[in-house]
């Protein structure tokens, strides 16, 4: 198995559970559960897939359902605190976010060769899924919230772009990508990190 596989597993069962965690907090049945986990867990790589008119990622592998089943019935029978879910949605989602925006891009990368179409995959790949799984839920996403969030899979995915091409080396670039993003959407949560805006509410949303 590769690294990128590797990694693709990892991002799909950390952001199934930032899915099932979102159902818990809303008191949903497992049937919700499963349903709020596959969301994250595979809509951004979905979306990304057919504008690159690629095969969607997990129809030839089930293996990424059953990880979003598993993390569902995880979630479900060993649910957080109350007091702690929000906590751990916002963070295991910082981490999908740093997986997926390095995989989208790479994915993108290797398929198209251009650093813009790259780098907006990317971005599609780390926040589609949860904003659909925030939309379902009737929460505002975190992409619009006045955090960083999608600046920081654009910063992953440049850093991803820039590296690959000076080093030719996958996992390095892919390590510098993730924790770009990572470090960046981090400092966002604990510090309140957002870009400036105009003509918005002092707390509107910003990406």
């Amino acid at each position: 198995m590769t690294l990128i596989s590797l990694l693709d597993l990892a991002g799909v069962f950390v952001f199934a559970i930032t899915g099932a965690l979102a159902a818990n907090r809303s008191h949903m049945d497992i049937f919700g559960h499963i349903v709020m986990a596959m969301l994250p867990a595979v809509g951004g790589g979905t979306v990304r897939d057919i504008i690159l008119d690629a095969p969607v990622f997990w129809t030839s592998a089930p293996i990424y359902v059953w990880l979003a089943v598993a993390a569902a019935v995880l979630i479900f029978f060993f649910p957080p605190r109350a007091g702690r879910r929000l906590t751990l949605l916002e963070w295991a989602d910082a981490v999908g976010l740093a997986l997926f925006c390095g995989l989208g891009t790479a994915k993108a990368y290797h398929l198209t060769g251009n650093i813009t179409v790259s780098v907006t995959m990317g971005v599609v790949t780390a926040s589609v899924g949860g904003m659909l799984r925030d939309i379902v839920i009737n929460e505002v996403p975190l992409i619009l919230q006045k955090e960083i969030y999608a600046t920081a899979a654009l910063i992953g995915g440049l850093v991803y772009c820039a590296t690959f091409n000076h080093f030719q080396n996958e996992p390095l670039s892919l390590l510098l990508c993730g924790l770009a993003a990572f470090a960046i959407r981090g400092c966002a949560l604990i510090w309140g990190w957002s870009l400036p805006s105009r003509g918005a509410p002092k707390n509107g949303p910003t990406a």
